[in-house]
């Protein structure tokens, strides 16, 4: 009762008249069992204390920035800029090091490059900060961890789950999902679950999950020794390097095909724009040739046509 008397002081509840004004309503009481006197609320009141949570709209991300410039304390740093690229690629180029030198030598020297000094490494002795425009920076760092998320092996876990007394149909059917998992590159755990007194057979678990083992040992590894957690006993199956080798190689060539046919349609595109651009040529010249000046003779021939025999109008 301590925190309601609490709140009975602090509580003041405003509700909006009908003229468009603000009354003060008295505070809210308290019944002996603790229950409030929902009465003195407004129904806006009300909703407004029914509404907990996070408020609506999109999460903001908040950008962290590293200390740049005049946010850098440390007296000495070790300075780098940008290496050189020669216009192929500029994603395994090193930056170069200028060495070692005092903070307002590295601002001076930012400020006259025109662009910022960024800490780059607090932890090393002494810390490293890069002379780099901060914009360019932060592209290049997302670029580079885009490619390093797309180049990661995505790979999942997968579960297959049996019993100590599984038949030999069953067992196969385990042993085939198992590998067609393991084929596509993901991990498997394999499962072996006892029901009520069955746990003191656990023996005959780690055999069937090391005879598991031996028929997928081509395809896969296994991560440790199979652990007994309560009625359950579980193992972990990796896929061995040259499978996941192969799979690799295989996206790989998937991904080549793909631009060779983009390459193969933008020709085709590019061939059947000038088959058309030639065609409007060949009918640009010959209306051309239908409209050309008739040569002197044939007015000469046309003319004699016209006016007859004697040339001499005169006569």
């Amino acid at each position: 009762m301590s925190r309601l008397s609490n709140l009975r002081l602090l509580l003041a509840v405003w509700s909006v008249n009908e003229t468009c004004g603000f009354t003060m309503q008295p505070p809210l009481t308290f019944v002996s069992n603790g229950v409030s006197q929902a009465q003195n609320f407004s129904p806006t009141t009300l909703f407004m204390a029914q509404k907990r949570g996070r408020p609506r709209g999109p999460v903001r991300t908040i950008e962290v920035k590293p200390p740049m410039n005049e946010e850098i304390r440390f007296a000495e740093l070790r300075v780098t800029v940008p290496g050189k690229s020669d216009g192929n690629s500029s994603n395994n180029v090193k930056d170069e090091v200028l060495g070692v030198m005092s903070r307002e030598e590295a601002l001076a020297k930012a400020k006259e490059m025109k662009v910022d000094l960024i800490l780059i490494n607090e932890n090393s002795v002494p810390p490293v900060a890069k002379i780099a425009d901060y914009s360019k920076y932060r592209y290049e760092k997302e670029k580079k961890a885009k490619e390093a998320k797309k180049n990661s092996k995505n790979t999942e876990m997968k579960e297959v789950k049996m019993s100590y007394k599984i038949d030999i149909g069953d067992y196969n059917v385990r042993i085939k999902n198992a590998s067609k998992f393991l084929n596509q590159g993901n991990r498997v755990k394999c499962t072996v679950q006892f029901k009520g007194r069955e746990a003191q057979h656990d023996r005959l678990g780690y055999e069937l999950l090391d005879k598991m083992g031996e028929d997928l040992t081509k395809i896969c590894v296994m991560d440790g020794k199979p652990k007994r957690e309560g009625r359950i006993l579980s193992c972990i199956f990796s896929p061995r390097p040259q499978v996941t080798k192969a799979l690799n190689d295989r996206k790989r060539k998937e991904e080549r095909e793909k631009k060779k046919k983009k390459m193969m349609s933008k020709d085709q595109d590019a061939s059947e724009d000038s088959e058309a651009a030639e065609k409007e040529e060949e009918t640009a010249t010959s209306e051309s040739d239908s409209l050309k000046v008739v040569g002197e003779d044939e007015v000469d021939s046309s003319l004699k046509d016209l006016l007859g025999a004697n040339d001499d109008l005169f006569a």
